[in-house]
This record gives C-alpha cells, structure tokens and sequence, in this order.
C-alpha cells in the first residue's frame, strides 16, 4: 500500500487526517509535513513566491518514500500541484469541491476567512468550469475577522461568523467554502437552513464523502490510491504521466447536504 505524504500549513491538521485514516484505513500509512510559514509567506507575498520551499518539502516526501502527497492549504495549493517532485503524485485538496460546485449551478459564491485563498479558489472553479464546458459566475466574499478569531483560538467564535457569512450570501447556487477550516461551521449552516449548496474540500471526521483520499486500492494511475471525484487536467499531471491531481470523493451527495470538511 502507497505511503501518503500530507503537506500542512497548521499542525491543527494532523489529528483530524489521523483519525479519518483511523476510521476508513487504518492500515495506510501517513507522513506529515507541516510548515507554518509556508502559509504566512503565501499571504504577505502571494503564494508563488513560497514555490520553491514547496517543491523541497515535496522532494523530502518522496525521500522519504511517499507514494503521494495530498496538499491540505487551498492557498498553496495550485502551487503544489504545479511544483510536484518528478513521477509524485501531488493531490490538490480542493479540486473535487471546486468541480462539485460547478455541477450545482452557474453562481457560485467563494467564501473565505484568509484573504490569500481567495485568488486560488476562484481561479480554480473558473478552470474546473472550464472543462466542464459550463459558465460560471464566481463571486469571491472574504469572512472580515474570522481568521482572528482562528488564530486566538475562538473556534465557536469562528464557527459562528462563518454560518452568518453563509445566511448572508443571497443569489448563490453554491456557495464555496473555500478553506477546510472552516468546517466547523458546518452544524450551524445546516441548522439555520442553507442558501445554495456550501463546499469545503478537506476532510473531516464523520462524512461519508470524504474517504476517497484515503480507500488505498491500486488504481488506474498506479498510484495505489483510490481517488474519486474528477480526474485533474493534463497539466496537473506529473512528468512521467501518473495522476498529478486528485482529491476527495463526493459521489452520491444530496443537492442539499452541505460538503465541509477539517481544518485548514
């Protein structure tokens, strides 16, 4: 079975990606990598400007003998997708939410708490619309003081001011919840009645849609990772042709079930 490599930019991530490997896979094996700065970088100078540390952290995966990389910043995202170490499968968390978005309707509505994933988010549904061959109307709103919040430690505080954000967004028919973080506001989004259809792309504990990371069959691809959702575009490709992008599967979601997931 193929070692996973995840690349962080928050140690918050790590036990949310443990347990839901604990649940669904319990034999995978997982290395994390997390960095911190990769992240605060990425937000005062933009995310291509952290291109080359990426690159390193990913060629420290493959050192140490990952088979893949899931990316769980939406920011760096593209970054890493682009940047992958030669014949190392870099997976893009948020691809799948962005093509699922696409599929609910042509206003989308990308909501973020940190203003550097505000850019990569919308530029991914634009290209996921893109190949679906469908219009979208993307709308990028960013949460004002959440991210404060966050970082404080206010988890509820942040919830809440993500949910009010989301009953707030009128005209949407998804509405892109654009870094995983901000799953915690999932229970309150559903309890006061959603507006669209809200997306996030990480996973979290307690959703059947977001095993699809970690299934570990040999697939197609070689990669001996099960990915479900969509296939990435030839560009996200890795050199010698194996799957350069992937994600997380939402097959068979009810059009008004809210996807979220763990922490950014």
């Amino acid at each position: 079975m193929v070692t996973l490599g995840l690349l962080h930019t928050s140690p918050v991530h790590v036990p949310v990606f443990d347990a839901l490997r604990d649940a669904h896979r319990p034999a995978l094996e997982l290395r994390h990598y997390v960095d911190e700065s990769l992240l605060e970088r990425a937000r005062r100078e933009g995310p291509d400007a952290v291109a080359a540390d990426v690159r390193a952290a990913l060629d420290q995966a493959v050192a140490d003998g990952a088979g893949a990389v899931l990316c769980t910043c939406s920011t760096i995202g593209g970054v890493a997708e682009t940047v992958g170490a030669d014949g190392l499968p870099v997976l893009r968390v948020d691809r799948p939410m962005a093509a699922e978005a696409v599929a609910a309707g042509r206003r989308i509505v990308v909501l973020a708490t940190v203003e550097s994933t505000l850019g990569p988010t919308v530029a991914l549904v634009e290209e996921e619309a893109r190949r679906a061959g469908r219009t979208a109307e993307v709308r990028p709103v960013l949460v004002e003081g959440a991210w404060d919040l966050f970082e404080a430690g206010d988890t509820d505080g942040y919830a809440r001011s993500i949910a009010q954000a989301v009953a707030a967004v009128d005209g949407a028919d998804a509405i892109v919840l654009a870094q995983a973080s901000m799953a915690v506001a999932e229970d309150l989004v559903r309890a006061a009645g959603e507006r669209g259809r809200p997306c996030s792309p990480a996973p979290g504990p307690g959703s059947r849609r977001r095993r699809g990371w970690c299934e570990g069959s040999a697939d197609a691809d070689g990669t001996g990772v099960a990915w479900f959702g969509p296939r990435p575009p030839a560009r996200a490709r890795s050199n010698d042709g194996r799957l350069g992008s992937g994600g997380l599967g939402y097959a068979g979601v009810k059009p008004t079930e809210p996807l979220a997931g763990g922490p950014q």
